[in-house]
Formats: structure tokens, sequence, C-alpha cells
């Protein structure tokens, strides 16, 4: 496992509805709390299909993808007035320490997990800032995702965000994906 991205030719996939079965927007709002004065960023938001649906609900999105590619693609569908692109890695983020309330990521945390992308998210969630993450998990079905080899368990990203000072309120072990939310130290 490691830093690896979702073809941006294949982005098609991702505007699919079924990806709901796995995680409601109402679900991926509940993770972070939500209110709608939060300063909240999507990490690895790729063509918006999640961005767009939490976008009506908060003041302010950043989109944040590593591929100017997925931006393209954002783009080309139409952002909402409320979302800004941002092109940049997870153990790279272009916001001042503290600058942000919450954090989400919707089935791209096994794309940057790794020590340096926590730090970061550390870094720039204000002191008590919310994390939610939904990804699939390793303990899953392979009825769709990446294959379990790349995926890690709910168990792996709590000792994961722990190790990063995370407090994790909630994890929770599903059919095919894992929940996760905590807070920032």
């Amino acid at each position: 496992m490691g830093f690896h991205t979702f073809d941006s030719d294949r982005a098609d996939k991702l505007e699919d509805p079924t990806r709901f079965a796995y995680c409601s927007v109402d679900e991926l709002l509940a993770l972070v709390g939500a209110p709608a004065e939060l300063r909240v960023a999507e990490i690895g938001s790729g063509t918006g299909f999640y961005t767009d649906e939490i976008a009506p609900y908060l003041s302010a999105v950043h989109a944040v993808d590593v591929q100017a590619a997925m931006h393209d693609r954002y783009r080309a569908k139409g952002v909402p007035e409320n979302v800004e692109l941002v092109t940049a890695e997870a153990a790279d983020l272009p916001f001042a320490d503290g600058e942000l309330d919450a954090v989400v990521s919707t089935f791209t945390y096994h794309e940057f997990a790794s020590e340096s992308a926590l730090a970061e998210l550390a870094r720039v969630l204000d002191s008590g800032g919310h994390v939610g993450i939904a990804d699939w998990s390793a303990e899953g079905l392979e009825e769709s995702g990446p294959p379990t080899s790349e995926r890690f368990a709910a168990t792996d990203a709590v000792d994961a965000f722990e190790t990063a000072g995370f407090a994790v309120d909630r994890a929770d072990e599903r059919r095919e994906t894992f929940v996760l939310a905590g807070r920032a130290p």
C-alpha cells in the first residue's frame, strides 16, 4: 500500500450514484458534525461527486485532489460557487496551521494514508477539528472498489490516526467499507 491515485481516464466511474450505498451524504456530514459555518476540505475530491452533495450544507468547501485532470473534469460538469478547487497532495496542503474546521475523505484514504499525510491533516485542522473518513475496507468482500490488498481495515486507520495524535470517536467496519470520525489534537 502507499500513495497512488485513481486513473483520471476512468473518472466517469466516480459519478456513479450507487456509491451512496456505501456512504450517504447525511452520514458523511454527520462524521464531522457539519454546521454550515465549518471550513471544510475534501481530500481526494476527484470529479466532485461528494463535494457537490455536501456543498449546499456548508458555506465553503475546498475540493482537494492531487490530479489537475480531475479538476478539469469537475470544471466541465460545473463547480458550485462555494467550492474552491485545490490541486495538492494530502501530505502537502496549502492551508495555514489550524485553518480548517473539518476534513473529509470519501473512498480515498487508502490512496494517501501515510504518517506525513496525517501529520499534515493535524496541522491544517484547528485544535479539536473534525475528520471524517469513509473508505474501502481490507475486511470487505471486494464487491466494489480496489482489491483488498490495497485497503486498510478500520483498526489500521484507528491506529494510524491515534499515532498521529487524533482522538478517534467512532470507527465502524461494514460489509465493504469502514467509517472513522475523529478530532485533531
